[in-house]
């Protein structure tokens, strides 16, 4: 299975922001969409960097409250790995385990297309699984 399958079915929605706009206005952006990352882009089809909720706990724990103020641009990440639409599940979850991220901003001819988490991409190996598990038994009773 590979990203494209997965945008298939979830859509291809990407939560963003501006560089420029507060650390506040982030996590207000967080909470109303229930996510664990934005994807940092001032023209909306670049990806300028991403800001994850680890990202604005560390500028908590560094800043405190002030840091609310500042703006994305000073916390988010701003290199970042991105995949392709026809990248697969199996090798990107060991690159999201070797890299420790959780988030890859899907690009196709250099434009932001989707995003995938790592909940994203369990969820369709687990479902891969279980339709070669059922095909399986069933070739089996058949057999």
């Amino acid at each position: 299975m590979n990203v494209e399958t997965i945008l298939r079915n979830k859509g291809s929605h990407v939560a963003t922001i501006r560089s420029d706009a507060s650390l506040a206005a982030a996590v207000e952006r967080l909470g109303r969409y229930g996510i664990g990352a934005l994807v940092v882009s001032d023209d909306g089809e670049s990806v300028d960097g991403v800001l994850s909720e680890r990202d604005v706990v560390l500028a908590l724990a560094r800043y405190g409250a002030d840091s609310l103020a500042l703006p994305v641009a000073e916390m988010m990440a701003e290199r970042v790995v991105v995949c392709e639409p026809g990248d697969e599940v199996a090798e990107l979850m060991a690159e999201m385990t070797n890299m420790r991220i959780r988030h890859f901003p899907v690009v196709s001819d250099g434009r932001l297309c989707g995003i995938v988490s790592i909940g994203d991409l369990v969820k369709s190996r687990l479902d891969e699984i279980e339709y070669e598990t059922r095909s399986l038994r069933s070739f089996i009773a058949g057999a």
